[in-house]
């Protein structure tokens, strides 16, 4: 394949050629099995540095696409299966519900917070005491919007995201939004307070045996719920990241069964990936999924503050059914959240961080 690196354009040439390799990965121009280019011919074609190639196979590497194999370079090992199981599947093992290594808590630097609340009690003034709008402040909703179009790939606009104080609130919300006449499944180990909150709502959910790179897929295919609440990037307590064919045969789940996926991302900007996970929401072309996510890791776990963001019909529809409620989160810390992101300083502050846990897995 001809690969064509735009200098023109804002993001890196290995960022270029990664989503152009990737796009023919996943639209079976290279097949699980097929060896990639090498990085020498790959880097002449494309007037690049052999460094720059590297750097986008080893993406492409760390997200699942495709292994790094001695004396035989580049392999795909994405499978774009028409079904839900592979034969290679059927014997996946369940994975043991044991409590993945110890993660260091984020350590925001206090000097920068403490700057940042003065700076917004300076520029805001008694704005602070206002009450919140419903769905949260527009700054903190606008930010949010910003920073997942250029760090994760998810394009929505402010309308769209709900602001929340944490996980739990948004799960028995999305109870509330989508209703409790349908069966939801859930990862089996999963987040306690997951199967808690389902509980006390009173809904029928089915627990789904993780593998070693997500649900196992006979499971997945033989169940009978239409709403799918998984944990991509390091499900807790397994450890589990899911796989890139298993995040497209999630996708590929919803769109056969008309089902709804609810992506709860917790802790994955502290991916040691040389770049973030990728969402299901952005891989998917339809919409249905619906991605939430707090600050309890990257700032801090006393802001409770969380995020949720619908796809554009369901957010029509929390205006009209939920919209009466009050969005629990104080004004004053919502503006020194969307401070920290517009200054710069909260992505910082996770490369810093990404950094440091490289660092940490290398000495080891």
């Amino acid at each position: 394949m001809k690969y064509i690196i735009d200098a023109q354009k804002k993001s890196p040439a290995y960022l270029q050629l990664y989503n152009q390799v990737k796009d023919d990965i996943i639209a079976g121009t290279y097949r699980c099995g097929d060896k990639l280019p090498s990085k020498r011919l790959t880097a002449q074609e494309t007037g690049v540095s052999t460094v720059t190639v590297e750097h986008a196979y080893g993406l492409l590497c760390d997200e699942g696409y495709v292994e790094s194999r001695e004396r035989s370079g580049y392999i795909v090992i994405f499978r774009q299966d028409d079904g839900f199981m592979a034969s290679a599947e059927r014997y996946e093992t369940a994975v043991e519900a044991e409590y993945p290594p110890h993660v260091s808590e984020s350590s925001y630097p206090f000097p920068l917070l403490a700057k940042t609340i003065r700076k917004v009690l300076n520029d805001c003034g008694e704005r602070i005491l206002e009450r919140s709008p419903n769905t949260g402040c527009a700054e903190l909703r606008k930010e949010i919007s910003r920073y997942l179009e250029r760090s994760r790939g998810i394009k929505a606009g402010q309308e769209q995201i709900i602001i929340g104080s944490g996980s739990e609130f948004f799960y028995r919300f999305t109870v509330d939004l989508i209703g409790k006449d349908r069966i939801y499944a859930i990862e089996s180990p999963s987040y306690k307070k997951i199967e808690q909150v389902y509980g006390i709502c009173g809904i029928t959910f089915e627990m789904l045996p993780l593998g070693k790179d997500g649900i196992i897929s006979r499971y997945l295919k033989s169940t009978k719920a239409t709403i799918l609440h998984i944990s991509p990037y390091r499900s807790f307590p397994s450890g589990v990241t899911a796989s890139a064919s298993k995040r497209h045969e999630y996708i590929r789940w919803a769109e056969k069964t008309g089902g709804i996926i609810i992506e709860d991302d917790f802790e994955s900007e502290f991916s040691v990936s040389r770049k973030p996970e990728e969402t299901l929401f952005s891989l998917t072309k339809n919409e249905n999924v619906i991605y939430m996510n707090t600050f309890s890791k990257t700032l801090s776990p006393s802001f409770r503050v969380g995020y949720m963001v619908l796809p554009k019909y369901l957010a029509k529809e929390y205006e009209k059914k939920l919209g009466f409620y009050s969005c629990p989160v104080p004004t004053i810390i919502q503006l020194v959240v969307a401070e920290i992101i517009r200054s710069g300083n909260f992505e910082r502050h996770i490369n810093r961080e990404r950094r440091k846990k490289r660092k940490e897995i290398f000495r080891t």
